[in-house]
């Protein structure tokens, strides 16, 4: 099992991009996934969560960013809008995967760095 993550890249402040976190393996299923950044010498940071259709959001990302996810795909997606040079960090998915009946484990991608530029 394992999460791959795509997305992150160079963009200008007001710019957009979208996050996304495929979980691959055998799954049975996926009880919640989430999105955390870590900025240079900050702590790791929770951005965004969803769990069924509830979502959770950082007040920093709230009316700028929305997850979503793709239960046919295993995917999560994180789109940013409106960037701001603070929003630069590594970015990294998170997800609560039931790989054994009844028995859920964590699971950390890759990060995928995001850089915003003023």
């Amino acid at each position: 099992v394992q999460l791959q993550a795509s997305g992150g890249g160079l963009v200008q402040a007001g710019g957009s991009l979208r996050l996304s976190c495929a979980a691959s393996g055998s799954i049975v299923s996926i009880n919640g996934m989430r999105w955390y950044r870590q900025a240079p010498g900050k702590q790791r940071e929770l951005v965004a969560a969803i769990t069924g259709s509830n979502t959770v959001y950082a007040d920093s990302a709230k009316g700028r960013f929305t997850i979503s996810r793709d239960n046919a795909k295993n995917t999560v997606s994180l789109q940013m809008n409106s960037l701001k040079p603070e929003d630069t960090a590594v970015y990294v998915c998170n997800a609560a995967l039931e790989v054994t009946p009844g028995y859920e484990y964590s699971y950390w991608g890759q990060g995928t760095l995001v850089t915003v530029s003023s």
